[in-house]
């Protein structure tokens, strides 16, 4: 119950900041003959401050219906009672505050690494990298996002990559896959790692394709609003194999991938068409019988010469 400052006995110990007796309260002006205290028949009133230091933080007040005269032991006990309760109060508080700093903390943690990495940097902050023989890798690109963000204002970018980003944040998130990082307009995703599963490539090529619907459910809502008209184009390249993974350095730490099969990715998405999905002949196998996907050709790949690859087209 909160009672302002001098008003009502509450009010007037917290003001005086000192334990006060009332002997009879139907004699005091602050119990008149509505107070609840005396319409339950209460006689004796005690009140004192909670307070550490010079800093008050509440008032406990005590009745009986007996009347009893002023006992200065019990006041001066209690005035160190009310001491050393408001110290109480105050180390609680700060124990609260450390706790909820200690969440935040955690949330940013883990909005940077997996929840095992962030684990282990906990106990062990030696380097970690681990090996994994098979995961499937994607990268996306915005195709123009670059040429359409010199005519926009910086703070018009940024917030339109938001919009995007968050939407691909929320697929991955569905999909239980790991977002790498964002550079630029461009945005990578692992499936099948820190934690292994077997249908990695399923769920890569499920995030896929919602974030092609993603992009055309965006292009739409733009021309629907009367915004610039240049849509957006989504290039995505898919490579399923072995990579190494971890965090390296001892400051701003980030978990990334190393390894070819991540090399091949990049080069599926940057080497694809917009508006597709290229993915290479291991990660085709993996998804031949229940994806539709359709033979691009045979085509140049820089670093590794000639390769046939694939458009992933749909489910079956």
């Amino acid at each position: 119950v909160t009672f302002p400052e001098g008003v009502g006995f509450a009010g007037r110990v917290w003001g005086a900041g000192l334990p006060e007796w009332i002997t009879t309260i139907h004699s005091d002006p602050d119990f008149g003959p509505q107070c609840l205290a005396r319409q339950a028949n209460l006689c004796t009133a005690l009140g004192f401050p909670l307070q550490s230091g010079r800093e008050m933080l509440g008032v406990m007040t005590f009745f009986r219906r007996e009347q009893l005269p002023p006992d200065q032991n019990l006041l001066q006990m209690l005035a160190a009672t009310g001491n050393q309760l408001g110290q109480f109060m105050k180390r609680k508080e700060a124990e609260i505050a450390l706790q909820e700093e200690q969440v935040k903390t955690e949330e940013l943690l883990l909005n940077i690494l997996p929840q095992p990495i962030a684990e282990r940097l906990k106990v062990d902050t030696t380097t970690i990298a681990d090996s994994f023989e098979e995961v499937t890798v994607l990268f996306a690109d915005l195709v123009g996002f670059t040429q359409l963000a010199a005519t926009l204002p910086p703070i018009a970018i940024v917030e339109q990559l938001n919009v995007i980003f968050s939407q691909f944040d929320a697929l991955t998130a569905q999909y239980s896959l790991e977002k790498i990082k964002t550079i630029g307009d461009a945005y990578m995703v692992v499936g099948g790692l820190p934690t292994p599963r077997g249908d990695h490539a399923e769920a890569i090529a499920n995030l896929a394709l919602a974030m092609q619907q993603v992009i055309q459910e965006l292009n739409r809502d733009r021309c629907a609003s009367a915004e610039r008209t240049e849509p957006f184009a989504l290039r995505i390249g898919i490579n399923t194999g072995s990579v190494v993974a971890g965090v390296i350095g001892t400051s701003k730490f980030s978990y990334d991938l190393w390894g070819d099969t991540v090399n091949m990715a990049s080069r599926m998405e940057s080497q694809g068409l917009p508006g597709r999905i290229q993915v290479t002949p291991n990660t085709y196998h993996r998804l031949k019988d229940h994806y539709t996907l359709t033979p691009r050709g045979v085509i140049p790949i820089k670093g590794k010469g000639e390769m046939t690859t694939y458009w992933l087209d749909g489910y079956c």
